[in-house]
């Protein structure tokens, strides 16, 4: 009888390998050849119509003055010889404005020269040079500080300057006579910092309310455009009277565009407007030009860098924070974990924070007051504003308010979200409890009372974008409130659920019509908070991962991701597989079908972000999600093609996640640059 076939050594080691690699093998992401990856935006085709704005301050020969962002003269003229050897092309004024009408296009490589504040500099050092290589550019003074007579000191912020470091009217005349350059409006008296907040933080004073500290209230909404129109007369009217002719671009001081003063700047002729935005500029867009600030007189190296990274989209990493967490009844215990959030998105070297700027102790969604003077909600705290301005300032990132959309605790008389019960089919429509508690966005009231929080919360702080929550969702069984089925009727569909739900067709087109009404509040949400703070503001909005990955759901949501990739500057799909109920073990290959279901629309990778969980709310006291598996998935979608993504929420308090620990995988400073 034959003995039973018992594998040697070798073998059995050679099954255990095999057999783990298979199943390793199931975990490694899809192989994606060379020329199907994404192009570097530095390797991309040049944008048609589209410019590279420098802002350039004082030019000196020797020891650069920073306080001044003085650059060297040998350096300004290798800077400007490395453009020209590279392709680059400066354009003018009339130039830029001619092809956003209609007229010849920009070559590529486009370049616009701007010198900020009014130097001597400027006709002593960077005006022959200009002339030399025939290239425009823009120059912007200050009124009050050119104004200064020949015997005093400019004032300059607490400093007193010499008055020969600043030009006078009789070289602005004489450099304008050129015609090689543009004099532009740095406004008459604005380039300082005034009072925004109770805290004391001073803020720039042309896109600042100012707040009365001996009577604990904000500039009116009249006071501040009174105050702004008044500058940006002064200083037209001195530009034409040394130069003949009015300015037509204004440049922002400290790079800062508000919506409501852009709106003044405009109305009194002017067709362009410079800020320091990140990114290339557009023919299409004048009266919101980005310009790369040109500080420490940077090398050549430098210099190529700082430029080819402003062709390319920068890679967009996101902390989501809890304002609740910042909070407390304490001021000097506020004070304090602000230090601590600071200190910490400083540390996690990342671009960007989408910040909440309502309150939600009780964590259902509801917001009950915010953090922000307004017309429609108690406010909890006025923190909004300071905590926005040291997150910019101290640790360098752009700041998102983040919004419900329709879950705000207003007065009764406003219609709710309701949906019949299909148990109890003759009863009432009520809330889901399982849902949050929303206005219907078919009310005028609802729709009239969320716009106005969203101007406070514009008019309160210097906010980079808007991300819209997921609240901003309607089942298959919703809206059934009175506004909403008169609004259905009124659309050509049924007016009852019932009706609505009857057949395929009609499921269909109910539910499309409600994910555009969706999508068209949000947008007008946002062009109001545009027109209030300017035209630079970035729209983002989270959606559920469902719609993604089965489209079917949409009838479930109300939620579409090509709706999305059209309507919003950032699509923001929540990756979080464990609030969708995926295993751990299976959560790598859920994301990577995620990110599949994206990257099949040509392009849509480029505009969306990828919001992980840092916290497990399936278990029973929702548990931090291990730092070093939230790097793991961040780094998978890397692996996955992805470049810009980020994670909710983070507790700076407890330190979670790592900082350590994720800090690798999420910071562009870090990792995979360093």
């Amino acid at each position: 009888m034959p003995r039973s076939f018992i594998p040697g050594p070798r073998l059995f080691l050679l099954a255990c390998c095999l057999a783990l690699l298979a199943g390793c093998a199931r975990d490694i992401p899809a192989f994606v050849p060379p020329d199907q990856r994404p192009i570097a935006g530095v390797d991309q085709p040049w944008p048609a119509n589209h410019v590279l704005a420098l802002a350039y301050h004082d030019v000196e020969d020797s020891d650069p003055d920073q306080r001044f962002l003085a650059v060297r003269t040998d350096q300004l003229v290798a800077q400007l010889e490395w453009l020209r050897d590279n392709g680059y092309q400066a354009v003018s004024v009339d130039r830029i404005l001619d092809a956003g009408r209609g007229g010849a296009p920009l070559p590529p490589k486009a370049v616009l020269l701007s010198f900020d504040d009014g130097y001597s500099s400027f006709r002593s050092r960077v005006f022959p040079i200009l002339k030399a290589m025939n290239w425009p550019a823009v120059w912007a003074p200050v009124g009050r500080w050119i104004d200064t007579p020949p015997d005093q000191p400019v004032a300059f912020g607490t400093l007193q300057v010499p008055r020969d470091h600043f030009a006078t009217w009789e070289d602005v005349r004489r450099v304008a006579r050129s015609g090689l350059v543009e004099i532009a409006a740095h406004t008459d008296d604005l380039h300082q910092g005034i009072l925004a907040n109770p805290q004391g933080n001073e803020e720039p004073a042309a896109i600042t309310y100012r707040y009365d500290t001996a009577a604990q209230v904000y500039e009116t909404d009249a006071a501040y455009r009174r105050r702004i129109t008044d500058d940006v007369r002064r200083i037209t009217r001195k530009i034409r009277q040394a130069t003949g002719r009015a300015p037509r671009v204004w440049v922002w001081p400290y790079g800062a565009a508000n919506g409501e003063a852009l709106d003044i700047v405009h109305r009194q002729g002017y067709q362009m407007a410079l800020t320091l935005d990140d990114g290339l500029g557009s023919a299409h867009a004048p009266l919101s030009i980005p310009r790369l600030l040109v500080t420490d007189s940077p090398g050549i190296s430098a210099f190529a860098r700082s430029v080819l990274a402003t062709e390319a989209r920068n890679d967009f990493r996101v902390a989501q924070v809890d304002l609740d967490y910042v909070y407390d009844p304490d001021p000097a215990q506020t004070d304090r974990n602000l230090g601590a959030l600071v200190q910490r998105m400083a540390d996690l070297q990342i671009g960007t924070v989408f910040l909440q700027a309502y309150a939600d102790p009780t964590g259902d969604g509801l917001a009950r007051a915010v953090y922000f003077p307004n017309r429609q909600l108690p406010m909890r705290a006025d923190l909004f504003n300071r905590v926005v301005w040291q997150l910019r300032t101290r640790a360098h990132v752009k700041v998102y308010a983040w919004l419900p959309v329709l879950s705000f605790d207003l007065p009764a008389g406003i219609d709710r979200v309701v949906r019949p019960d299909p148990a109890h089919p003759n009863a009432a429509p009520t809330p889901d409890p399982t849902q949050y508690r929303r206005l219907s966005l078919f009310d005028p009231r609802a729709r009239a009372a969320i716009t106005a929080l969203y101007e406070d919360m514009a008019r309160a702080a210097p906010i980079d974008g808007i991300l819209f929550h997921d609240d901003a969702l309607l089942s298959d069984f919703e809206d059934a409130s009175p506004a909403a089925l008169a609004a259905y009727r009124q659309a050509g569909l049924p007016d009852s659920i019932p009706a609505l739900r009857a057949d395929p067709d009609t499921l269909r087109r109910w539910t499309r019509f409600k994910s555009r009404a969706l999508v068209d509040f949000t947008l007008t949400l946002a062009q109001h908070v545009r027109a209030i703070r300017g035209p630079q503001v970035q729209t983002a909005r989270n959606l559920y991962a469902e719609p993604i990955l089965n489209p079917a759901s949409e009838a479930w949501y109300a939620q579409n991701l090509d709706d999305f990739l059209q309507a919003y500057d950032w699509t923001v799909p929540m990756a979080m597989p464990l609030m969708e109920g995926v295993p751990m073990a299976q959560a790598n290959a859920w994301l990577d079908r995620l990110v599949a279901a994206v990257q099949r629309r040509p392009g849509a990778l480029d505009h969306t972000l990828f919001e992980l969980q840092a916290r497990d709310w399936s278990r029973p006291g929702q548990p931090p999600v291990d730092s070093r598996i939230l790097a793991g998935w961040m780094q998978r979608l890397q692996r996955d093609g992805v470049r810009h993504f980020g994670y909710y929420p983070d507790d700076f308090v407890q330190n979670r996640p790592a900082l350590q620990a994720i800090r690798p995988a999420i910071s562009t400073d870090w990792y995979p640059h360093r």
